[in-house]
């Protein structure tokens, strides 16, 4: 059977909220785990996907900076507050075969704001070796804090079952 994990990172419990979605979506096709990136800091060898998700800081991945900054705004404690997404492609060993990645962000919906976590994230993973295998997507939230806007839990479940990849070759072949 395709394994999988969604490791994410999170403030304020959207991108936590995003991920456990799409590895309801994932288990339609895989077994799945679902990691907070402190927590996955090394790759099983059998892995074959990797659904990596962060939210967006600063047009892009946050920095220790930007979570302390997050946690001083926040009204409510924080997730992730130690290492974030940037910091776990930084130190995490991929696996020799590595395994297929897709990322996503959570991000204030504003139109004409630029940057992306998940774009970010996918140059950061296929550089060390990964192979992308869709597009990084962003899912919405109201607001610095959220919550997430109406629908987005649903897209992320349904943009988790479409990752499919029961169909293609298993790495053991």
């Amino acid at each position: 059977m395709t394994k999988a994990w969604v490791v994410y990172e999170s403030m304020y419990g959207n991108t936590r909220e995003v991920a456990d979605a799409v590895a309801q979506g994932v288990r339609e096709w895989a077994d799945v785990e679902v990691r907070e990136v402190s927590t996955a800091t090394v790759l099983p060898d059998d892995l074959d996907l990797v659904v990596a998700g962060a939210p967006t800081h600063a047009f892009g991945l946050s920095r220790p900076s930007t979570r302390e900054d997050a946690a001083h705004k926040a009204h409510r404690s924080v997730e992730s507050a130690g290492m974030g997404l940037r910091e776990w492609m930084d130190a995490v060993d991929l696996p020799t075969s590595a395994p297929s990645f897709v990322t996503f962000d959570t991000r204030v919906r504003h139109p004409h704001l630029p940057g992306s976590a998940a774009k970010k994230a996918a140059k950061r993973l296929h550089a060390a070796g990964g192979t992308q295998m869709a597009k990084p997507t962003s899912f919405w939230v109201d607001g610095m804090e959220g919550p997430l806007l109406e629908g987005e839990r649903e897209r992320a479940q349904a943009w988790g079952a479409s990752l499919d990849m029961s169909s293609a070759p298993s790495r053991e072949q």
